[in-house]
């Protein structure tokens, strides 16, 4: 298959607004698609290169050779030049790498070339999301929707189960099972502005459980080899050797566990949650430990995933000595639970996690069986651009330009803020937005949509200036959040529910 026919429905996808034509063009490109392209295509409509890395980046693809006039480009080809290029290294190899990319871009359209670019850097911006791409894939195979969603959450990528939906058969897509060693995709917590109104969304008797602020991890453990992996399932088992060494310890032979490792104080209070994020994010010494605390028990000697919250918890509970265990209260009280999120608040913990106990455990999905509180109004947002400070702030990088993504996958802007930041987070977010710069114009920096920040704020109002039509009220930094792509920041659609 050529290159040309999955830039041309990259095209087609986004320049339209509709779920139904992104899903329909999609899957007439993977009905005509070759079997031994299939996971390419999927992998390259979504955004992602196979190799993750190839050594080349914005700058080195800044200046690029005349395009091609004709398309000739096959996948294939595509594929293995970057492979190549990946596998580059030692003395010489930045200028051996620049060869191989000029050679492989002269061979490329204009419009190959800019989807390769944006492709290799990680900017490809179609609004084929996730979710689109398996209704997709379950359009041009014929499998029912539910099989190959439930296959991609087990499997914890679509690309292998788009291969076996378009080359083999339903048997073959529900033929993924839960595998120790193997990450799901983690289920996710929808929000509330109170601990009664989670209530309301859960509608019974629920687990209420601490809402830690640290990195979420996924514990595999088989035959004594654990495996730790993030929720965005890159393995880290390296760089928490502590915890790591902790699980191998537990009496089982098969094991998946859930929950999430922070960095604490002497006296047991968080530290703040760039030292748990520094600590995971490098490899080697540290003068800071992570403690890990599980909330969900997934595996042990036999699959529980579709077992009820209420029996992984008693299983959990049965199976981790009390210090690994997330606090949690079980009540049907919503006065009960608001004392409790108060005192769990008071000792500086993020908030609370109200979950239903009668439902399975919804991997991949930001379902209604989870209802997280905190003690203030945030959301994720993407930086747009920012702006040169003044005054004291002269020579950094200050304001900056919050966006909520669309359903299309481009942002919504939603105001500006320069509150809440330290001398030494305007020191970091000056290089880091550097790094990150488009273009200029005047004294704004426009910046690629790809760092979040956790924004507080007082309230939404209506707004003309801002093409939501909402603007934030009185906005400022929490914190940055490295731990999460742009791709998981807040919908605008988030944003209404909470006006």
């Amino acid at each position: 298959m050529r290159l040309n026919d999955v830039v041309e429905v990259s095209r087609t996808v986004a320049a339209t607004r509709s779920r139904l034509a992104k899903r329909e063009a999609i899957a007439a490109l993977l009905r005509a698609t070759p079997p031994d392209n299939v996971e390419l295509v999927v992998a390259y409509l979504a955004g992602a290169l196979p190799q993750r890395r190839t050594g080349l980046g914005w700058r080195s693809l800044g200046e690029l050779p005349a395009p091609a006039a004709e398309p000739s480009l096959e996948i294939g080809e595509v594929d293995a030049a970057l492979e190549r290029i990946s596998q580059l290294a030692g003395s010489g190899s930045a200028s051996t790498r620049a060869d191989a990319a000029a050679a492989l871009f002269a061979r490329a359209t204009a419009d190959e070339q800019a989807f390769l670019r944006s492709l290799i850097v990680g900017e490809l911006r179609q609004g084929a999301l996730d979710a689109v791409m398996l209704d997709a894939i379950a359009d041009a195979s014929g499998v029912p929707a539910t099989s190959v969603r439930r296959a991609a959450m087990l499997a914890g990528a679509t690309a292998p189960v788009a291969v076996a939906a378009l080359t083999r058969d339903r048997e073959a897509v529900e033929a993924f099972t839960l595998t120790v060693g193997t990450p799901v995709r983690p289920m996710l917590a929808s929000s509330a502005p109170d601990v009664p109104a989670a209530f309301d969304k859960i509608g019974a008797r629920a687990a209420v459980d601490v809402k830690l602020d640290g990195i979420r991890i996924q514990a595999h453990k088989r035959d004594g080899e654990v495996s730790l992996y993030t929720r965005s399932l890159d393995d880290i088992t390296d760089r928490l050797a502590g915890v790591a060494e902790r699980i191998a310890m537990l009496p089982y032979d098969a094991l998946i566990l859930d929950g999430e490792v922070i960095a604490l104080d002497d006296d047991g209070r968080p530290r703040p949650f760039q030292d748990t994020a520094s600590r995971t994010a490098t490899h080697g010494e540290s003068a800071v430990t992570l403690a890990p605390f599980f909330f969900d028990c997934l595996h042990l000697d036999e699959d529980l995933i579709d077992r009820p919250l209420g029996e992984r918890i008693e299983i959990l509970t049965d199976a981790l000595p009390d210090d690994l265990l997330v606090p949690r209260l079980i009540t049907d009280d919503a006065r009960a639970a608001e004392a409790f999120f108060t005192d769990m608040v008071d000792q500086g913990q993020e908030g609370v996690v109200v979950k239903t106990l009668d439902a399975p455990y919804e991997a991949g999905r930001r379902g209604a069986g989870w209802v997280k509180v905190k003690p203030r109004h945030t959301l994720d947002l993407v930086v747009l651009a920012v702006e040169w400070g003044n005054g004291r702030r002269q020579g950094w990088l200050s304001n900056i330009h919050l966006g909520a993504r669309d359903a299309d996958g481009g942002f919504v802007m939603l105001g500006k803020t320069f509150k809440g930041m330290t001398d030494e987070m305007l020191t970091w977010q000056t290089e880091r937005f550097l790094e990150l710069e488009e273009s200029r114009d005047r004294h704004i920096v426009y910046v690629r949509p790809e760092q979040v920040v956790e924004i507080a704020f007082d309230g939404l109002q209506r707004s003309t200036r801002y093409p939501g039509g909402l603007a934030l009220r009185f906005a400022r930094v929490l914190r940055y959040r490295d731990d999460k792509s742009a791709e998981e920041a807040d919908t605008i659609d988030r944003v209404r529910e909470l006006a």
